[in-house]
């Protein structure tokens, strides 16, 4: 499979809908990854694309696959 990448693609993500799933505030997720409750909010908004350690921290805090929480959307 061959992948071409597109400038067109973004980022977009279920991380307010896990989050929910976990009866999680945006600021406890935040202080469970270290983060502020606004890069949270601001995440879950599609404001800020985390980086690839944040995103996967998130996964592990929430207990989601990669492709659970992230996606690429046209």
């Amino acid at each position: 499979m061959v992948l071409i990448m597109n400038e067109g693609l973004i980022l977009k993500n279920n991380l307010k809908e896990a989050r929910s799933e976990k009866k999680l505030s945006q600021s406890a997720l935040a202080e469970m990854v270290g983060v502020s409750r606004n890069t949270i909010s601001s995440i879950e908004t599609g404001q800020f694309n985390p980086t690839a350690k944040l995103a996967l921290i998130l996964c592990i805090a929430l207990d989601k696959k990669f492709e659970e929480l992230f996606y690429f959307d046209e």
